[in-house]
């Protein structure tokens, strides 16, 4: 089996406080300080899934530290968000890969130089819409215009690509919020799982620790939240399958737990990676993140009331990932 492109370590309670790269000092003694430092500038490691070019940063207990063997690419720039759609009441963007909705509470003090290492999706769409105002000369010379208003209405996961929509006004985010609660979004996304998913609808109840720490289902009657999810399978793999995942309801992670509870993990996912009290599964499929990706999203305007229907096709890298996954014994070959 080929050696893995990463190593995780994790921060225990005696270490916390404790700087970055004295923990890596600590966690890979064979390597001398220069090393460990130059591992950390040339972008090898992340802390908790973002990248960490600071030797300094102190860490907490339960942080996960990865070393990866390649460097990881630079932060999201605001050159790798496109806009879709824009009016004076909401935007609809494409999320990339790697960068993470909102800003967490405890990283709201960083400084600016350190938010510029790991920017989050709502700032680089202020930095976008910042740009636009000034090409369109409704800056004030001299003067620095003041940061877009971006309402944020639903999230997605910091390695889910896909479309979603930002309020701009307070009356659009709230008729938007009340949407997403009563489900009236259409919501379709793609995935790769593991194995040979049939068509069906996965339902159930989803509560924070389903007995073992993580979010799943339960099956306590009145317990949970209810959650709904379409399956259509669209290519059958060797070994894996392309799907389809509509969803009725909205939850936390509901798409990649219900997978992974009926036996069709996502390719590349890094937390439900088993059932309750079952064997983790291998991924041997190479993915270079969840294969997850949210394609279509249709719902009526909230303040002109038109119906406003948006496609994004997979990105590069899911893409070159499927196209290993059809012809897996082309891996390795040389071609002249």
């Amino acid at each position: 089996m080929p050696e893995p492109d990463f190593r995780n370590y994790h921060v225990t309670e005696q270490m916390a406080g404790g700087k970055l790269m004295s923990a890596l000092r600590q966690w890979r003694p064979d390597e001398s300080w220069s090393q460990v430092k130059r591992a950390i500038h040339n972008r090898h490691v992340q802390v908790n899934g973002n990248l960490c070019t600071d030797e300094t940063r102190p860490l907490k207990a339960g942080d996960v530290v990865k070393v990866w063997k390649e460097p990881r690419s630079g932060p999201a720039r605001a050159d790798d968000v496109r806009i879709q759609y824009l009016d004076a009441h909401l935007l609809v963007v494409e999320k990339p890969a790697g960068v993470t909705t909102l800003r967490h509470s405890e990283e709201r003090h960083w400084p600016e130089r350190r938010r510029q290492f790991q920017p989050t999706l709502d700032e680089l769409i202020r930095q976008i819409l910042t740009r636009k105002m000034r090409s369109q000369g409704r800056a004030s010379r001299g003067r620095r215009p003041e940061p877009p208003s971006i309402r944020p209405v639903h999230r997605l996961d910091r390695d889910t690509s896909g479309l979603m929509v930002f309020a701009r006004t307070a009356e659009a985010e709230r008729r938007l919020v009340q949407m997403f609660r009563k489900h009236d979004l259409r919501r379709v996304y793609l995935a790769i799982v593991h194995g040979r998913a049939e068509a069906q609808t996965i339902e159930s109840h989803l509560v924070r620790d389903r007995g073992d720490g993580l979010r799943g289902s339960t099956a306590d009657p009145g317990e949970g939240q209810r959650a709904v999810t379409h399956v259509r399978p669209l290519e059958y793999l060797e070994g894996y399958t392309l799907v389809e995942c509509t969803l009725q309801t909205g939850r936390t992670h509901q798409i990649r737990i219900h997978l992974s509870e009926a036996g069709h993990m996502v390719c590349g996912e890094k937390v439900y990676v088993r059932r309750l009290h079952g064997k983790p599964v291998k991924d041997r499929s190479g993915a270079p993140r969840q294969a997850l990706h949210a394609a279509e999203l249709g719902f009526v305007h909230p303040v002109t009331g038109r119906q406003m229907d948006f496609e994004m096709p997979l990105p590069d890298d899911l893409r070159r990932l499927l196209d290993q996954l059809r012809h897996p014994h082309d891996l390795g070959k040389t071609h002249p």
